[in-house]
């Protein structure tokens, strides 16, 4: 039976989920300042986070999904984006969903010492950032049933950043170690869907999942292979800590029945190198 869903923030990987919805015959309306960036077949709803009060009438939805990604790590940005923006648009509906999904982060877990957490850890954010993100995901708590998918670091096309610094010559230091966590960006649309679909059927769901590949690696371990697969010549390393030094679990998501298409970061990053490798050969042979 078709179903009615709400993206908020529907960027990147709101765009990738709302695909997958449609393909299903779910109607999908997404929410975001540029509407002609939506994928084929989004009902359209501009709206301005930093201009909320020119929020214009919200449809009646039977499922909400919040995938906002803030652009800026200033803290005015953040609470706009995870706090006040999403309250608003909430107050703004006529009628409470069936149940929320949000994705949000593994960055509101404080741990930092390479120990190992899961979805029984406990969420203690020792900075701002962090405490907002928790902040965003009670708003949707108090107003429907709602599933938190903590992400750890999302990568995959047009994530780049990683790989640029790879190219300019640099990797990360050894030691002290430093682990990193990922998903790659198809995974954790296909996880979201995968979840919507149990909701849907009545199946039990879980208020919180970690979403990750649950292979974390030390960030010099996999920037090193990088940079060998790329035949990059390294001539300088720097720290590289963004995400905290944390091992993530991904039990409740195995225990779900979900499979990562990609089971660690040397298979998500394939296709990407292949890509760069490509575009070096078109480059070579047009010189």
């Amino acid at each position: 039976m078709s179903q009615r869903f709400l993206i908020i923030g529907c960027g990147d990987l709101g765009n990738t989920i709302a695909a997958k919805l449609i393909s299903q015959q779910h109607k999908v309306y997404g929410l975001r300042r540029n509407i002609d960036q939506l994928s084929k077949g989004v009902q359209p709803i501009a709206c301005d986070f930093y201009d909320i009060a020119t929020l214009p009438p919200l449809p009646e939805v039977d499922y909400l999904i919040f995938s906002a990604a803030a652009k800026s790590r200033d803290l005015d940005h953040y609470r706009q984006i995870y706090v006040d923006a999403p309250a608003a648009i909430l107050n703004a509906l006529p009628k409470a969903p069936i149940r929320s999904f949000v994705v949000s982060s593994t960055g509101v877990y404080a741990q930092n010492s390479g120990e190992w957490i899961d979805e029984n850890s406990v969420a203690e954010p020792n900075a701002t950032h962090s405490a907002q993100l928790l902040q965003g995901e009670a708003q949707f708590k108090q107003r429907s049933d709602c599933t938190v998918i903590r992400s750890s670091g999302i990568y995959g096309p047009g994530r780049t950043h990683l790989l640029n610094r790879i190219l300019s010559g640099s990797i990360a230091v050894k030691t002290p170690i430093h682990f990193s966590n990922r998903i790659h960006s198809d995974d954790l649309a296909d996880f979201v869907v995968y979840l919507i679909g149990k909701a849907i059927d009545k199946q039990p769901l879980q208020e919180l999942y970690l979403a990750s590949d649950g292979n974390p690696a030390p960030i010099h371990e996999i920037t090193k292979w990088l940079a060998e697969q790329l035949n990059v010549t390294v001539d300088h390393q720097e720290p590289i800590q963004r995400g905290g030094n944390k091992r993530v679990a991904n039990k409740a998501m195995l225990e779900s029945g979900f499979v990562c298409r990609y089971k660690d970061y040397k298979a998500g990053f394939a296709p990407l190198l292949d890509e760069i490798k490509r575009n070096r050969d078109k480059l070579l042979s047009s010189d």
